[in-house]
């Protein structure tokens, strides 16, 4: 496989599985109560396994992310995982602006068996603005805590601009990033 972008074999030289394909995130569904709905959930994945996906991605921002107390985040990544198994790969998210957190939430989401992690860069409001090196520092902590493959999110969100020279020193020097998720305006630009 070519070294591309300078991302090579970190892993006891064998390349490790590459992922291809459409990985749509999951929503998450809610009883009328504002309760998990777990039944809705398999139905959720379910209904994206027969539609033929590559993988699916759980608790990102569309599934409600920041709405979810740690339980229900532990309960829908331990139903997902468990429930998907080994029919198709699994990205958990596990943004958080608190890098303690998100090491936790990442060795969590390997501990279940998840394919791999997704972070956005450690975001903290509209007018408190992170910054790459903060960035850089959370993804190799979670890199070396989680030990799975790490989709760097460039999400607007965030508030953080991560420029092209940043993905590529990402790349190069952080051995668990492997995939980027880039969904800013101007997208082809980078």
């Amino acid at each position: 496989m070519p070294d591309v972008f300078g991302i090579h074999d970190h892993f006891g030289g064998t390349m490790t599985e590459v992922y291809r394909g459409v990985f749509p995130v999951a929503p998450t569904p809610f009883t009328e109560t504002g309760q998990l709905d777990k039944e809705g959930q398999k139905r959720v994945l379910d209904c994206m396994i027969d539609q033929g996906v590559d993988g699916i991605c759980i608790l990102a921002n569309y599934s409600e992310q920041f709405l979810l107390a740690d339980e229900e985040r532990e309960t829908l990544a331990r139903l997902c995982l468990e429930y998907v198994s080994e029919r198709l790969p699994v990205i958990v998210t596990c943004s958080h602006f608190h890098t303690d957190i998100a090491v936790q939430r990442a060795r969590r989401a390997a501990e279940l068996g998840a394919a791999m992690v997704m972070l956005m860069p450690p975001y903290h409001g509209a007018t408190l603005k992170g910054t790459e090196q903060g960035t850089y520092e959370q993804l190799a902590r979670v890199g070396d805590a989680a030990g799975i493959p790490i989709m760097v999110q460039d999400a607007p969100l965030s508030g953080v601009n991560l420029s092209v020279p940043f993905l590529v020193k990402l790349a190069k020097e952080i051995e668990q990033v492997r995939y980027f998720k880039i969904e800013t305006p101007m997208t082809a630009d980078k």
